[in-house]
């Protein structure tokens, strides 16, 4: 089965940890992945060539991989440039994802730029658009990416106070109306009920992160809500 199959209508968990976070390990992610697994998800969206080795040591899922890195000259961080997709393709993973918003890049390379010498040195690597607008989607979508992603509404400038989930996910279903490759939902979409509504409304899978492996996050929300006050 091909990967586009195995995810199809599925969860893809984001096992994601930063170095300022309390479970930032290769090998807690390793297990978060295999708790993942357990519980049904259809794939893994990993970030850093060390967890995604100890993922792939524990889970038979596809994996959608990402570096993460800063970069002075650049506003783009999720796999912002040529290194960072090598490396990915090295590890192996069945889908790089990189930030395809018209925010800045190291060295001043387009997000064109890096498509186009990615898909020449890498011809059958699928490619995930992280998108924050509509028009970015669209665009990515032209492009010839494999999946379209929501994964930085909100997250941009230009996309600043923009939800995805607002209006029954108003955003999702234009962006839907107007590509042809497969979406790949992501971005606040925190309970079942959204993820279900999502792929109703026609996202081939869906990712969901923080609201599962980020335990801070997620007792926080419930002290917030304990400490409201009528």
């Amino acid at each position: 089965m091909d990967v586009l199959e195995q995810i199809r209508g599925g969860l893809i968990v984001s096992c994601q940890a930063l170095e300022d976070e309390p479970l930032h390990s290769s090998f807690i992610m390793g297990r978060m992945a295999l708790a993942a697994y357990q519980g049904g998800a259809k794939g893994i969206r990993a970030n850093s060539v060390s967890d995604i080795q100890e993922i792939k040591k524990m889970v038979p899922l596809p994996i959608i991989g990402i570096i993460k890195k800063n970069y002075l000259d650049a506003e783009v961080y999720i796999t912002p440039g040529m290194e960072e997709a090598d490396a990915l393709c090295k590890a192996g993973v069945d889908i790089i994802a990189l930030d395809a918003t018209n925010q800045s890049r190291p060295g001043g390379v387009s997000m064109e730029e890096l498509y186009s010498e990615i898909r020449r040195k890498y011809p059958k690597q699928l490619l995930m658009a992280d998108c924050s607008t509509y028009e970015e989607a669209v665009h990515a979508d032209h492009l010839g990416f494999d999946f379209i992603g929501t994964t930085l509404v909100g997250y941009t400038p230009q996309s600043k106070g923009t939800h995805i989930e607002e209006n029954d996910f108003e955003l999702i279903r234009n962006i839907l109306a107007d590509i042809r490759h497969p979406m790949i939902a992501e971005g606040n979409i925190d309970t079942p009920q959204k993820a279900r509504r999502v792929i109703e409304l026609g996202a081939h899978s869906v990712v969901v992160g923080s609201i599962i492996t980020r335990p801070q996050v997620i007792t926080k929300r419930f002290v917030s809500c304990m400490e409201q006050t009528d």
